[in-house]
């Protein structure tokens, strides 16, 4: 209770970082497309795996910007350059996938699904990998919450940890409704056999273009 509440002291402008959050979190970007395309390939399921995935990527971000591992990255060329082409080389090989999966699939009504049959679990842990091996994700926490933060107030870690929960809790009312409209947007393309494989490729595509964008990121 006693670290809770150093915490909360140490935080200020508490309203206008719900504010911002919420602004932030509507911006698309990397997380918001691949829940799309989750959502848009296996349903509103898949897309509620994949934002609780994304959601406990952020969590380890977090914890990660209030232990100062964030600063590392930020800080070492090679440790960026190792993360940012991890997370890379993750959405490739999941590209891959789908575009062969595309392309084996045949036309039949059996076989119209946009991607191989996955578990949530893994759909989840697909989407916490590629969010934690993001080193955009880890600079951008290091970067936001620090400005609501008193650094001299001797709760910063326990404000930190609330900022970046609070954060990842209200990026779940942006990313649900993504979810659930990119998949109700979906149904109506998947009842089409060549459009449902023509869908798995654009997907497959897409996770290209991910990849590409974040191995073009730099440091600041």
């Amino acid at each position: 209770m006693t670290t809770l509440s150093s915490g909360m002291a140490a935080i200020h402008d508490l309203w206008l970082f719900i504010a911002a959050g919420l602004l932030l979190n509507i911006t698309p970007g990397p997380d918001m497309a691949y829940i799309a395309a989750r959502s848009a390939a296996g349903g509103f399921r898949d897309g509620v795996a994949a934002t609780l995935g994304i959601t406990a990527g952020c969590v380890v971000h977090t914890l990660a910007a209030a232990l100062g591992l964030s600063a590392l990255i930020a800080a070492s060329s090679t440790a960026f350059t190792v993360v940012k082409w991890c997370g890379a080389a993750y959405l490739c090989y999941a590209a891959i996938r789908m575009v062969i999966a595309a392309a084996r699939s045949p036309v039949s009504r059996q076989s119209a699904a946009l991607l191989p049959p996955a578990p949530p679990r893994a759909i989840l842990r697909e989407a916490f990998v590629i969010n934690v091996f993001n080193p955009k994700v880890a600079l951008f926490f290091l970067a936001f919450l620090p400005q609501f933060i008193d650094v001299d107030a001797p709760g910063r870690v326990a404000a930190f940890v609330l900022l970046g929960c609070l954060f990842n809790f209200n990026s779940l009312f942006v990313n649900l409704p993504v979810a659930w409209l990119a998949a109700r947007a979906a149904a109506r393309v998947r009842t089409g056999l060549r459009s449902a494989r023509a869908l798995q490729g654009a997907v497959g595509a897409l996770f290209v273009v991910l990849a590409a964008r974040l191995a073009a990121v730099e440091r600041a």
